[in-house]
C-alpha cells in the first residue's frame, strides 16, 4: 500500500490524508455501531492522531460507552458523514472511519468485537480475533 491515502466526506467539505498504515482494523458489531453504519457492523481503523491530516470544519457529538469512557465523534456538519471517533482520555489515538478513503483496500479487519450483539445472518471470516464484548 502506498501512503498517503486521501479521504473525504460525501460532500467534500472535510478532506484528509492518512499518512501511514493503521495500527489495526476492527469491525464492531455492537448495537450502537449498527445504528451508526445502518448495517451489521461498523469498521474502524485505529491510527495515531499524528498519522492523519484534516482539512475542513468538523463538529462533535459524544456518548458514554458501556465501559464508562466517552465515545466522541467528529463529523461533517453539512453531509453528516462520520470521519472519526475518539476518547478524550487518549488524545494520541483516533478511530478513523476508513470507508470514506479513496482506496479502501486497507479495510481488512483483524478483529471483530461485540460479537455478542452480532446479526445472526453475518458469518465472521476465519483467522481473525473474535471478542464477545470490548477486549
Amino acid at each position: 500500500m502506498k501512503y498517503p491515502i486521501e479521504g473525504s466526506c460525501q460532500c467534500g467539505g472535510v478532506k484528509y490524508q492518512l499518512l501511514s498504515a493503521p495500527l489495526m482494523i476492527v469491525a464492531c458489531h455492537c448495537k450502537e455501531c449498527q445504528k451508526l453504519s445502518t448495517s451489521a457492523f461498523s469498521i474502524t481503523a485505529v491510527v495515531g492522531a499524528d498519522m492523519v491530516e484534516f482539512q475542513g470544519e468538523m463538529v462533535d457529538w459524544s456518548r458514554v460507552a458501556d465501559s464508562g469512557n466517552t465515545n466522541g465523534a467528529k463529523f461533517c456538519p453539512t453531509c453528516g458523514n462520520r470521519i472519526y471517533h475518539f476518547d478524550p482520555k487518549e488524545p494520541e489515538k483516533i478511530k478513523l472511519k476508513p470507508s470514506n478513503l479513496s482506496d479502501t483496500s486497507i479495510i481488512q479487519p483483524t478483529a471483530h468485537v461485540w460479537v455478542s450483539e452480532k446479526q445472526d445472518w453475518y458469518s465472521i471470516p476465519e483467522g481473525v480475533a473474535v471478542y464477545d464484548k470490548q477486549p
